[in-house]
């Protein structure tokens, strides 16, 4: 749609420079133009806030290292960024400066965080895990490396049949990853 949205801008600068301002076809031309990009901006905007369709994943830490997780994937994952960070305040029930709520972006993926204050009887398992589609062996390699150093790896770089090459590992925060090259 964006790509659309150029488009129809660049042809009505164009029609625009080259018009005879007397010209009522040029002008009816460049008015539909117009009405097609407005209903283009339109369908752009509906699509943007249309936040009742987003899922995210949300991770619960119970040990107060949330933010150091996170920082750890923004670091790891290209195209990744912070987007918002509350922290809980001297008032709250969590520890002053800790992560309340945080959201990030993985790679473009949405992803929030949390410290717990309450400690529940569950924790992170690995039969819930982030898959994540590898686009060269290099880029595999560095990720399990990184995501397996200090934590467990629940199955090695191999070809299991299924995949040329695939792992599992669980990092040291207890998140489940699995990388597969494809």
């Amino acid at each position: 749609i964006m790509k659309q949205i150029i488009v129809i801008l660049c042809l009505t600068l164009l029609g625009s420079s080259c018009q005879n301002s007397n010209s009522s076809v040029e002008t009816n031309k460049i008015d539909i133009l117009q009405t097609r990009i407005d209903s283009l901006k339109n369908v752009v905007q509906e699509n943007a806030t249309d936040g009742q369709s987003e899922i995210a994943t949300f991770l619960t830490f119970q040990d107060n290292r949330a933010e150091e997780a996170m920082n750890f994937y923004i670091e790891l994952f290209d195209n990744s960024e912070i987007v918002s960070v509350q922290r809980w305040g001297a008032e709250g029930p969590g520890t002053e400066g800790k992560i309340m709520h945080a959201t990030f972006s993985l790679n473009g993926k949405l992803f929030m965080c949390s410290d717990s204050p309450p400690i529940h009887d569950w924790g992170f398992t690995p039969a819930v895990s982030n898959f994540v589609e590898c686009k060269s062996e290099k880029e595999m390699e560095r990720l399990f490396s990184k995501l397996s150093e200090n934590g467990t790896v629940t199955m090695p770089l191999n070809n299991y049949g299924f995949s040329q090459r695939f792992g599992w590992v669980i990092d040291p925060f207890g998140v489940s990853w699995q990388l597969n090259l494809n």
